[in-house]
């Protein structure tokens, strides 16, 4: 078996039933899993980010794309440190999609009531038709066709002060958890030919700005729900990458 189907497998099984002890273990020197970072000097307000500079977080200088360009603050909750040894940039850039039935190890998790905040620099989300925002967390379709689902709410702002926050019924698994990130396998990667902007094939979560009432986005929260599944140090939701689907530069020209 190859390395990764090895992995993806193994996320798999230790996902479908709880047990997350057996995961990939960082190395010992990641970030303190119940710490504050700043990863970077924030423009984002006084909300955005509280806590230690971690300097710059998005590694010289990135072209015009749809993927978030900088993390602005990140708090990680109980059972987190999962990619951490290559936060930021393992929520950076474009999603790597693992498929219906395997979950992605290009994450970061978050831990019981963790939250990161994220910032466009290059292209801002933008209310126009149908889809706005993609989502992409590492859910997966089990055996007996359910979806093993780790929810987040999610919150946008224009300005890095004021929040809109999606509704996420983060109780409602017959419902499959309308309105919260975490829902949805995978299907974009890199290589693999599927756009990860086109809502209709990308996999991810899908948000409308229209829904919170925002016009434009340069800002978006992720926060565990805390009614995930938490062990090890791989606990709740995992974070692979945002995608604009309706972007605008920030002077208002296209792209």
């Amino acid at each position: 078996m190859r390395p990764w189907m090895a992995l993806s497998a193994l996320l798999a099984l230790c996902a479908c039933t709880g047990d997350t002890d057996d995961l990939p273990t960082p190395p010992v020197d990641i970030p303190d899993a119940g710490s504050d970072t700043d990863a970077g000097t924030s423009d984002a307000g006084a909300d955005a980010g509280t806590s230690n500079d971690a300097g710059t977080s998005d590694a010289g200088v990135r072209p015009v794309d749809p993927f978030a360009d900088r993390v602005v603050s990140s708090t990680f909750g109980d059972q987190a440190g999962f990619g951490q040894d290559r936060f930021p940039d393992v929520v950076l850039g474009p999603p790597v999609g693992a498929g219906q039935f395997a979950g992605s190890l290009d994450v970061v998790s978050l831990g019981r009531g963790g939250t990161l905040t994220l910032e466009f620099t290059d292209l801002l989300v933008v209310d126009g038709p149908g889809v706005d925002l993609l989502v992409f967390e590492n859910p997966f379709q089990k055996v007996g066709g359910d979806i093993f689902a780790e929810t987040a709410s999610v919150s946008v702002s224009d300005d890095g002060a004021t929040w809109y926050d999606f509704a996420c019924a983060a109780t409602d698994s017959d419902g499959g958890f309308p309105g919260c990130a975490g829902t949805h396998p995978v299907h974009s990667s890199p290589g693999n030919g599927v756009s990860p902007t086109d809502p209709a094939v990308a996999g991810g979560d899908s948000f409308d700005l229209a829904a919170v009432g925002l016009a434009r986005a340069r800002f978006v929260r992720l926060t565990d729900t805390g009614l995930n599944s938490y062990g090890g140090t791989s606990g709740g939701f995992d974070l692979d990458a945002l995608a604009v689907v309706n972007g605008q530069l920030p002077d208002g020209g296209t792209p």
